[in-house]
């Protein structure tokens, strides 16, 4: 994203909606002016505020006009009254800020908007997390903080040292060279995103083990790290395996999503054999 100088008024309407702090109002140069370094291409700026076509000249002049008798001109906070923002055409590897950030982008290696992944949401038509097993999400970064890809790979490379099975069907997987190791491209490591998910599943009795090992990369790393544990519920809807690992461990999990099984894996082999039907339910805790 880039902001024309020409059109810009300084209103600073602007610096409110980015929810990276990345747009500040230069003093020199009295425009709103983007940290580059810190913009994830998230398109909030140009997306959030509504656009007026006023006269930059003409807008400026009034406010200068106002000033002198110490009144201000201000736009409405929602608007940029120039339409100063022009979006770039972005290039690899800048590219994947916008991939990441902008949740009406579908990445190219799910075809899913947002991050990227469905997680365990839609367990009961996926089957990515079986029984006796526990499927971990692992999110870096929030809006303000945000996440580089060398903080997703410190993470990767230590969960990959004890054998995890890295999610394929997940755009940080996709973007490894090497999945035994957890090395991602080298191009992107200085690539900042607002946050995205690191996929994960292990056998049910490796729980523990899992959560501190996310702990110590977290006092690594500088970013926020959010975890999430989807598990399979038993007959009468209940989990009593995981949640005592995770309250011992401090925890007071809540079902933030129940995966009521609705859905049904339908799988067929060439010689048009009966329909099978994939496991049922799991919640995500």
């Amino acid at each position: 994203m880039r902001i024309n100088p020409k059109k810009c008024v300084a209103c600073g309407n602007c610096t409110y909606v980015c929810p990276m702090g990345a747009i500040y109002i230069d003093p020199l140069l009295q425009r709103a002016t983007i940290n580059r370094d810190e913009c994830v291409e998230c398109y909030a700026c140009y997306n959030g505020l509504s656009k007026e076509v006023l006269p930059p000249a003409t807008v400026r002049f009034v406010r200068r006009t106002l000033a002198n008798f110490r009144v201000r001109f201000e736009p409405e906070p929602d608007v940029c009254p120039t339409t100063a923002f022009e979006p770039d055409q972005l290039e690899w590897p800048r590219v994947v800020r916008r991939a990441f950030s902008d949740p009406r982008v579908p990445h190219e290696s799910t075809g899913v908007s947002g991050r990227g992944t469905e997680e365990v949401k839609t367990n009961d038509v996926t089957g990515r997390v079986g029984i006796g097993e526990v499927g971990f999400t692992i999110e870096l970064g929030r809006p303000g903080i945000g996440a580089r890809f060398r903080d997703f790979q410190e993470m990767s490379r230590a969960l990959a040292a004890v054998g995890v099975s890295f999610e394929k069907n997940n755009p940080i997987t996709t973007l490894m060279t090497d999945v035994t190791t957890g090395d991602i491209r080298a191009d992107i490591l200085n690539e900042k995103v607002m946050s995205a998910i690191i996929e994960i599943k292990v056998p049910v009795e490796r729980c523990e083990e899992i959560v501190r090992i996310i702990w110590e990369v977290e006092k690594r790393i500088p970013t926020q790290v959010v975890i999430g544990v989807g598990v399979r519920c038993d007959a009468e809807g209940e989990e009593n395996i995981v949640l005592p690992i995770l309250k011992k461990l401090g925890y007071d999990p809540q079902r933030a999503k129940t995966n009521i099984g609705l859905g049904r894996k339908v799988i067929r082999d060439l010689t048009n054999a009966a329909p099978v039907e994939a496991p049922k339910e799991l919640v995500n805790a």
